[in-house]
């Protein structure tokens, strides 16, 4: 397949609203089965599950269900797969690891250092997103480069060599602003926990409400002074 990512990555260079048209043509690019999107239900990937889902239904729309998410992940989660016809593939952590990492540590040993914590994402998130994204050429994320200092650094367009395929954010210089213009003008379903300071959600038990003038990560892994990250997109 001739594929030219500077050429993407130049129509992406702060693009906003024309994003549903690039994406439309760039995914002719690729069989459906051949891509896959990831979805936590956050505000960005509720506005790429509206945008993808005018495109193709028929790719591969996951979340990475850990067992230890907001009740209103799984609310949102039935709301979003009925407004929009789509089947979201929940990704479950594998139970002898989820209870070989429980034995080792206990169930909130990820408080008690990085590397406990990074245990836990592994057993919870990493082994799942393996598995889900085996084989597939083009994986898209709501990854924004507004959302921390790491991320500004990423293109909207890039080769992941660790995981041997293309990695897409079309949402990449999209403002805060940006989606909180589309999500009222299309009345997109957001999680209610947004409005409640949850900028970010991920696991509850590490997942916190932000302060005013707090940094967007600032609510995940909060007692940890890290990168923020929990591996998806090191």
């Amino acid at each position: 397949m001739s594929f030219n990512p500077n050429y993407w990555n130049k129509r992406l260079e702060n693009a906003v609203f024309e994003v549903p048209k690039i994406l439309e043509e760039l995914l002719q690019e690729f069989n459906p089965s051949e891509v896959c999107f990831s979805t936590s239900l956050g505000q960005e990937d509720q506005v790429l599950t509206h945008i993808l889902s005018k495109i193709s239904k028929d790719i591969y729309y996951f979340t990475l269900d850990t067992g230890r998410l907001f009740s209103e992940v799984y609310d949102l989660m039935d709301k979003t797969s009925t407004r929009y016809g789509i089947e979201i593939d929940s990704i479950h952590p594998e139970a002898q690891a989820l209870n070989n990492l429980i034995k080792s540590q206990g169930n909130n040993g990820f408080y008690h250092g990085i590397e406990q914590r990074k245990n836990c994402c592994e057993v919870r998130k990493m082994q799942g997103l393996r598995k889900a994204i085996a084989g597939k050429k083009l994986w898209i994320t709501g990854l924004r480069a507004e959302q921390s200092e790491n991320r500004k650094k990423i293109p909207a367009l890039e080769w992941d060599e660790k995981n041997n395929l293309f990695k897409l954010h079309p949402l990449m210089f999209w403002s805060q602003e940006d989606l909180n213009e589309l999500i009222k003008a299309h009345n997109i379903p957001v999680n209610p926990l947004h409005k409640k300071g949850f900028v970010s959600i991920g696991c509850q038990p590490c997942t916190r409400a932000i302060l005013e003038g707090e940094d967007f990560r600032a609510g995940r892994w909060w007692w940890e002074n890290s990168k923020k990250e929990c591996g998806l997109h090191d």
